[in-house]
């Protein structure tokens, strides 16, 4: 009886390595906006193998830039054009996290005459391939020349009177991250909050209201306000920043004051990455790469 018991149980230990992992998918949840009480989607990536294992997963915030705003429905795919959800959906890249990405409001945008939120077409949105891989977008058109004006003043614009950002959907936000932990085995010491452009600018408005949130931040080509800092500071909350040195939407310059009060203030962990080479789109430099992804995992909340 006692080998029959031994034979049975290697036998099932044989099957359960044999069971290929779980595939990648990509889920739109539902939501009601405390923003504006409209219904709402956003995505939600979950990686392979992550119905294959009991194990907690690390798990990363994303926000997108001004070009990818919308309904939150049938206009959600703008958000797949750019960033980590990018790189794990349409460029298969393995990301072992789970990926929130939420589209954020219009707030009248398209209705200021911005050409690269009018004329675009979510035909031509990247799509997920059933073989291979689509080519990557070329790069922007940026100067010839290095070298931007350094900024003297910062303004408010980049706190809560923002009329067209991020900060407007804080709970929302906060709604989209207290669900995901709720409801999928996510390793809590391990929650991320990365974003390009507006979305980096959200990036520290989050990190700034929420430091106690985050593991680690990357807030990509979008400058942190310096009144933002006292309570990344604090928290000690690891950051890595990064500019394009040919940027005139979003000048190096702008980053220098508020990554300077968090050295001053004694933050052990600030980095600032700047892509000399680089236009606005740095961010597809840096999402493509590998390095950001192993720094974020490298931070654990204690």
């Amino acid at each position: 009886m006692k080998k029959s018991f031994s034979f049975f149980a290697l036998l099932l230990c044989m099957c359960a390595c044999t069971i290929p992992p779980s595939s990648e998918e990509l889920h739109r949840i539902s939501y009601t906006s405390e923003t504006d009480g409209s219904e709402r989607d956003y995505f939600l990536y979950i990686p392979e193998g992550y119905y294959s294992t009991q194990k907690e997963w690390p798990l990363i915030l994303f926000l997108h830039g001004d070009g990818e705003r919308g309904n939150g429905k049938d206009e959600l795919d703008f958000v797949l054009k750019h960033g980590p959800l990018y790189e794990a959906w349409i460029q298969k890249k393995d990301l072992p996290f789970l990926i929130i990405s939420p589209q954020m409001h219009m707030f009248g945008r398209d209705t200021m005459g911005i050409s690269y939120i009018d004329n675009r077409d979510l035909a031509d949105m990247p799509k997920r391939l059933e073989e291979g891989v689509p080519e990557r977008e070329a790069n922007f058109q940026g100067p010839d020349m290095f070298g931007i004006e350094a900024a003297t003043e910062f303004g408010e614009g980049r706190l809560d009177n923002d009329p067209w950002g991020w900060n407007n959907q804080e709970q929302d936000l906060l709604a989209m991250l207290n669900k995901t932990l709720n409801d999928f085995n996510i390793d809590r010491h391990r929650v991320y909050l990365t974003g390009l452009s507006y979305g980096g600018f959200g990036t520290w408005y989050m990190a700034g209201k929420y430091p106690e949130k985050f593991a680690a931040i990357v807030p990509v080509v979008g400058w942190g306000h310096p009144d933002l800092m006292p309570a990344i500071a604090d928290e000690e909350l690891p950051v890595w920043a990064f500019a394009g040195g040919l940027d005139f939407a979003v000048p190096k310059e702008y980053f220098y004051k508020g990554l300077n009060d968090l050295k001053n203030a004694g933050h052990p962990e600030v980095l600032f990455t700047i892509h000399e080479d680089m236009g606005h789109d740095a961010w597809k430099r840096v999402y493509a790469g590998d390095d950001v992804y192993n720094w974020m995992l490298s931070h654990r909340k204690n």
